[in-house]
C-alpha cells in the first residue's frame, strides 16, 4: 500500500510521462511537482514505490522509469499458426491508449458493430467532434437518440448513411440536417473473464 505522498509522487510521474511522450522526470522535477525540497527525500520515496512494485527501473536509470499504467510488452502472440516466442524488452503505456485528452467513455449496448469487434458491454473511448470523414466510426445523434455507426456522406452530402458492422442490421439513411455528430471512436476496451 502506498502512503499519501508516495501516491502523489506516483501520480506526478504518470502524468509527467503522458505529457512528455514517455520521458521520465528527474528527482528534482518530481520534488518541484510534489512540493518536496529535498532530492534525498524524493529518492527515498521513489525507491520505496519501486520496491512496492509500482515503478520499474530500467538500465538507463531515472529517465526510463515506468508508471503503473505501463505494462511490459512481451512481443507477439499467434491467434492462428503458432509463431516463435521472442520476448521484447519494450513497454506499452496502456493508460495512453485509454486516457486520451478531452475524451469520454460510453458503454456499448447491442451488437450492430460486432463485425468490427465492438461487442455488447464493451467500453468505447470517444473524442468529441461535430464533423467526421467517410469511414470513421462515430457517435451520431438522431432524433435525440445516440448510436455508434460508421459515417458516410451520400448524395453530394445532402444525406448521411449510418452503417452498422453486422449483417443482422441495415444501414440508416437520414437528411444531413437530422444527424448531429457527437464524437469519433478512438479506442475499444474489453475486459475478459472466463465464466
Amino acid at each position: 500500500m502506498l502512503t499519501e505522498l508516495e501516491q502523489r509522487i506516483l501520480n506526478f510521474i504518470g502524468e509527467y510521462l503522458r505529457e512528455n511522450e514517455g520521458r521520465s522526470p528527474t528527482l528534482m522535477e518530481i520534488g518541484e511537482g510534489c512540493g518536496v525540497n529535498s532530492v534525498g527525500t524524493i529518492h527515498r520515496y521513489v525507491s520505496s514505490i519501486e520496491n512496492k512494485g509500482f515503478l520499474d527501473k530500467r538500465s538507463k536509470g531515472w529517465r526510463t522509469r515506468l508508471a503503473p499504467n505501463q505494462l511490459p510488452f512481451r512481443g507477439k502472440i499467434a491467434a492462428g499458426k503458432p509463431i516463435e516466442a521472442i520476448e521484447d524488452a519494450e513497454s506499452i503505456d496502456v493508460g495512453a491508449l485509454v486516457l486520451q485528452p478531452d475524451c469520454f467513455v460510453l458503454r456499448v449496448e447491442g451488437e450492430s458493430m460486432s463485425d468490427s469487434g465492438i461487442l455488447d458491454g464493451d467500453l468505447v473511448v470517444i473524442k468529441p467532434a461535430n464533423t467526421a470523414k467517410n469511414g470513421q466510426i462515430v457517435v451520431a445523434l438522431v432524433n435525440d437518440e445516440a448510436t455508434l455507426k460508421e459515417f458516410k456522406r451520400i448524395d453530394g452530402g445532402r444525406r448521411i448513411e449510418l452503417i452498422p458492422h453486422s449483417k443482422k442490421h441495415k444501414s440508416q439513411i437520414y437528411g444531413a440536417d437530422a444527424v448531429e455528430i457527437q464524437g469519433i471512436l478512438q479506442t475499444v476496451v474489453r475486459s475478459y473473464s472466463s465464466k
